[in-house]
């Protein structure tokens, strides 16, 4: 096995192919929230629907709510020698599968079912992503580690972006292609990209920390609730951990909400699909750099001191976008200050859990921060939706 110097500059072979499934995943998550609800707002007008943005609030509240359900007992299990890569494999392949079924040609309510499953594939690929953090690097390169893969997962998504943003503009002139074939073939292109991106993690990931597994089927089952049970118990007694998890509970539910509603409520604003194509694609580039800084600056300075400030100015965002955002400028204004903080306080937040958690029990512990997350997005999704 690779070792991993805790004072090493360079990244190590291990880290990097870690690093690299944040660029192949980053290309869904980019595209879910630029073309996909672009396209899906066009099936719901052409079946005569109405409340588009509580439509697509809905949709992502019930991904966000199933996956909150299923990851602390996924998690729990995925901690025995082995079983993590194979819960990862299976939610990747399946949001791969439903990326691409998405190019089929569906009616409005099949496409958000199969596209709800595909960010269920992604965000449950994710929860075991998160916790090989503590597997391929050791807790004092954490922050910088976690930082580039956001980092990088940013600015590398947008080159399978930018392809699809092309055909979809270019494709009726040079192709004599209709535009919504232009739009599902950018979900192959996106889905062969994440592929591609995933390889090298899968072919290399060992898992160091886990614990021992039940001899029999039923102890198993038994013993993944006493775990469950036990988890919770030992978090709320952490009395550092828990209030972390509080915390991150009200901070990350503004942070999801932005991501996932931003282009559905910049399009009724009446702000045209190229201005939010171009405004995402400046939170990207802004985004690379800035979650890059951050993670130097939390060694000099601490993760829990630069999740703070960025907690801060993203609460100040937020009431910005939510009293003051009426126009394209102002659209503008928050894509820029969104990318200069958002990557920052997800990788901080992600390598300064994965630092304060037993890391043989990483998985399960994951599951939790999943519900916090996941839960937190429910509620903001679920209040943007009623509310618009």
């Amino acid at each position: 096995m690779e070792p991993t110097p805790s004072g090493a500059r360079r990244m190590t072979s291990r880290e990097k192919k870690w690093i690299v499934y944040d660029v192949g995943n980053s290309a869904f998550v980019l595209l879910s929230t630029a073309v996909v609800p672009i396209y899906a707002n066009s099936l719901l007008k052409a079946a005569g629907e109405t409340n588009i943005v509580s439509t697509w609030g809905y949709a992502q509240t019930i991904a966000s709510l199933v996956i909150a359900v299923l990851m602390p007992l996924l998690g729990s299990i995925a901690d025995v020698q082995g079983m993590k890569i194979r819960f990862f494999t299976g939610f990747f392949l399946t949001g791969v599968v439903m990326c691409c079924a998405m190019a089929l040609p569906l009616g409005w309510l099949a496409f958000l079912i199969v596209y709800v499953l595909a960010t269920i594939g992604l965000n449950g690929s994710l929860t075991f992503y998160d916790s090989m953090l503590v597997d391929i690097t050791p807790n004092e390169r954490m922050d910088r580690v976690s930082s580039h893969g956001y980092a990088w997962g940013y600015v590398g998504s947008t080159v399978p972006f930018i392809v699809c943003i092309a055909l979809i503009f270019g494709g009726p002139a040079l192709f004599d292609w209709p535009t919504v074939a232009c739009t599902r073939a950018s979900f192959v292109i996106t889905a062969i990209w994440w592929v591609a991106f995933t390889i090298p993690l899968l072919t290399s990931y060992r898992q160091t920390h886990y614990r021992a597994a039940a001899d029999q089927a039923g102890e198993a089952i038994r013993g993944t609730f006493r775990e469950l049970g036990s988890t919770f118990r030992a978090i709320r007694r952490n009395k550092p951990l828990w209030m972390f998890m509080i915390a991150f509970f009200f901070y990350i539910d503004a942070v999801n909400t932005v991501i996932s509603m931003s282009t559905s409520y910049g399009t009724q604003l009446g702000i045209d699909s190229t201005q939010l194509v171009v405004a995402l694609l400046v939170t990207q580039f802004v985004a690379f750099p800035s979650a890059i800084v951050y993670g130097k600056l939390a060694g000099k300075f601490g993760a829990k001191t630069m999740i703070t400030a960025a907690v801060v100015t993203y609460m100040c965002i937020v009431f910005f976008a939510a009293f003051f955002l009426r126009s394209a400028f102002e659209f503008w204004i928050l894509a820029i200050l969104v990318g200069m903080f958002q990557g920052g306080i997800q990788a901080l937040s992600r390598s300064y859990y994965g630092k304060i958690i037993p890391k043989s029990h990483a998985n399960e512990y994951y599951g939790f921060y999943d519900i916090f997350g996941k839960t937190a997005s429910i509620i903001g999704t679920f209040l943007v939706a009623t509310t618009t």
